[in-house]
């Protein structure tokens, strides 16, 4: 017979049972409930309309062993502790536990949430057990029952005038718009010209010239805008002397950047890392839940992943100091710890994503770590060290140049106190060098040497990635921490944008889709109407708004607009993309067409021609062994490759992508590998820089 204990533990992933059983000891039976146990029907709405908008919640399928076994368990506990995750899902989860487990007795059991899963804060909250915030269910009820009106109002209506597997939401149609209109204004950008002119100056006594860039006339800033109002300067400046009239030195510092919240660890891991944010939440949440660390155990290396504050905890605060003064010394000490912008929208009751403790290094660490959750715990840990460390500090000298009445400058700075960046630098953060010599003033001759003119054309705002989507929702006020990746995980799955080298466009399904939403639910897709969605979520959680004052206000809107596009609306016929690959079975040019798994090739004669084939993205690169398309695929476990597309007649493949460029040595094949181009030929061994702006 088994041993009775004292106490129940219930957290939502196996993952965490292991540590947290050893945190507590013998007391304690931890168990997981495996996410939600109970939600809305698949096979219906689920919301009774007519009785106050009850939502129906029935047990999910499968769940119902795992709810067998917490029954049992908590039948032979004295008491329960429900330890789902720290937010508001979380709290619904052990909601529902509690409705499921009929736990009527409130003496029986309680709610405890932890940050991070340590010793000392499992121990730390086991103290202060609370009872479950009803504010911050009802804000997920209302949240949940919202995303399933519009979900299951409207997503039928999409597959009987577009196309069937369609759907909609309430985030992800406002991001789908956000993305089209974005496309709309590229593709009507007219580009505008203007020139640039470098003066190459070379200074008496100095071996390197100078480079100045033309300003302006009569200290005024002028921007040439044509070739021949270019051509008008260089007339003017014929025969002129150019000579220093003023060097400005100065000062400047950069400061360090905050610790990661949800959306800006998934803006940084895609720019750094290359992820898209479902990796990034994926293995953030592995990070959090523990990592076997050999003889240590099972160890949490991070905080609680969803988050938008920038708060850190006195004892994370007092370890980063000691960390960072034994390390580097107290110079690189913060004298001041930069909080982040006050927002109301801000829910402040957890930290930043930091790493639970400092002395946990990624190198100490390496060994019992994948590739991918070592390269996103170390983007982590290094941002915390640098969000608690001294500002970078830069000399800057600017030169101002005269001809005539014309103007030239001249800008350099130089790093003389690294600050955080020995630690973490982005895109934005290059450690910049000195391009002037020391020992120029207002006294050097000059002497020109050539002037370099350029055209340019002003560009339309980049196509989004994933990192800037994020962005752009969080400044919009649109979602929250834990629905940014899967929003851009759905409507990618849908088909509605597609992903190219990081950046997102829209497809002809999704263009289809924004238009009638944009005509048939004008509210739905409006971004102010869902930002001020998530200020009234918020302050339901608040307690300060019933949640179903929320819903019984939002429901005669969303009916009426339903009944009213099913009467509108009209048919949208999606033409299937062509391709030059031609049926073997009736020789007509097969289509792309869009299934379950993504793009795959069909013949357009069906019903009476069915073949269809596998789609292959090309890469412009022809195979070496035989002469055919090298394309990209996928080995059974799903990782990523290129290979012949005559496979398997032919054998070839590699695991890098394949460069346009061919070997200038021996004429061969090129491999992009980090920044460089590698020659696929071990034996010819050429490696070169590889030219971002080279087209690979």
């Amino acid at each position: 017979m088994a041993t009775k204990k004292k106490n129940l533990l219930i957290v939502e992933s196996p993952t965490k049972v292991k540590a947290i059983k050893k945190f507590l000891g013998n007391g304690y039976e931890v168990a997981a409930s495996n996410g939600h146990v109970r939600d809305l029907p698949r096979s219906q709405m689920g919301i009774d309309i007519e009785h106050d908008f009850e939502p129906k919640y029935i047990t999910i399928r499968g769940k119902g062993d795992v709810l067998a076994a917490l029954r049992k368990a908590a039948k032979n506990a004295d008491h329960i502790y429900l330890a789902t995750d720290p937010d508001r899902e979380g709290e619904a989860i052990s909601w529902h536990l509690m409705t499921a487990l009929k736990l009527d007795d409130p003496n029986r059991f309680s709610r405890v949430t932890f940050n991070e899963i340590t010793q000392t804060a499992v121990k730390e909250a086991m103290k202060h057990p609370r009872d479950i915030d009803m504010n911050l269910v009802d804000a997920q009820q209302a949240r949940r029952v919202l995303d399933r009106m519009v979900g299951y109002q409207i997503s039928p209506l999409l597959w009987e005038k577009i196309k069937r597997g369609l759907s909609a939401g309430r985030v992800q149609s406002v991001a789908l718009r956000i993305i089209c209109d974005r496309e709309d204004e590229i593709n009507s950008f007219i580009p505008q010209e203007y020139w640039s002119l470098d003066a190459t100056l070379k200074v008496k006594g100095e071996k390197k010239p100078i480079v100045a860039h033309y300003y302006g006339k009569n200290g005024k800033k002028v921007d040439i805008a044509s070739k021949a109002e270019l051509d008008e300067i260089l007339k003017d400046l014929k025969g002129k002397k150019f000579s220093i009239t003023e060097i400005k030195k100065g000062e400047r510092s950069k400061k360090a950047p905050l610790p990661f919240t949800t959306s800006t660890l998934q803006q940084e891991a895609s720019k750094a890392l290359n992820f898209s944010t479902q990796k990034t939440m994926r293995t953030a949440q592995q990070l959090y839940e523990g990592i076997d660390m050999g003889k240590a155990g099972t160890v949490g290396l991070i905080t609680y992943l969803r988050t938008d504050s920038t708060r850190i905890s006195e004892e994370a605060q007092a370890a980063a100091q000691n960390y960072i003064t034994e390390a580097f010394g107290e110079e690189y000490l913060s004298e001041k710890i930069q909080g982040g912008k006050s927002n109301a929208k801000i829910q402040d009751a957890h930290e930043a994503i930091r790493p639970t403790d400092v002395n946990n290094t990624p190198v100490a660490v390496k060994e019992f770590l994948s590739r991918d959750q070592f390269r996103l715990y170390q983007l982590i840990w290094r941002r915390f060290i640098a969000s608690r460390m001294a500002p970078a500090k830069y000399e800057t000298t600017s030169v101002k140049i005269d001809a005539g009445e014309h103007r030239f400058t001249v800008a350099a700075s130089r790093t003389v106190f690294d600050g955080f960046m020995n630690v973490y630098t982005d895109e934005d953060d290059q450690i910049e060098k000195n391009t002037l010599a020391k020992r120029i003033d207002e006294n050097s001759e000059l002497e020109l040497q050539d002037f370099e003119e350029k055209q340019h054309f002003t560009q339309p705002a980049p196509h989004y990635t994933e990192a800037s989507l994020v962005h752009d929702l969080e400044a919009l006020g649109i979602g929250r921490p834990s629905t940014y990746a899967p929003t851009i995980t759905t409507i990618l799955a849908r088909h509605y944008i597609t992903k190219e080298n990081k950046n997102l466009y829209v497809t002809e399904l999704g263009e289809a889709v924004n238009r009638m939403m944009n005509e048939a639910f004008p509210q739905i897709v409006d971004v102010t109407f869902t930002s001020n969605m998530e200020t009234l979520l918020d302050s339901v959680a608040e307690g300060k708004v019933k949640w179903k004052t929320i819903v019984e206000n939002f429901y005669p809107d969303l009916a009426e607009a339903v009944e009213s596009a099913q009467k509108i609306l009209e048919k949208v016929e999606i033409q299937d993309e062509p391709t030059d690959v031609v049926c073997e079975n009736c020789g007509r040019n097969m289509v792309i067409k869009y299934g379950p798994h993504g793009k795959f090739l069909a013949c357009p004669g069906f019903p009476e021609c069915k073949n269809t084939k596998p789609y292959y993205e090309k890469t412009g690169v022809s195979c070496p062994k035989c002469g055919k398309d090298i394309v990209l695929k996928r080995t059974r476990k799903g990782r990523l490759y290129y290979g012949c597309i005559d496979n398997p007649d032919c054998d070839f493949m590699v695991w890098q992508k394949p460069s346009k460029k061919a070997c200038p040595r021996c004429g061969g094949l090129m491999l992009i590998k980090n920044n460089k181009l590698v020659c696929n030929d071990p034996e010819c061994g050429y490696i070169e820089d590889r030219n971002k702006d080279d087209e690979d």
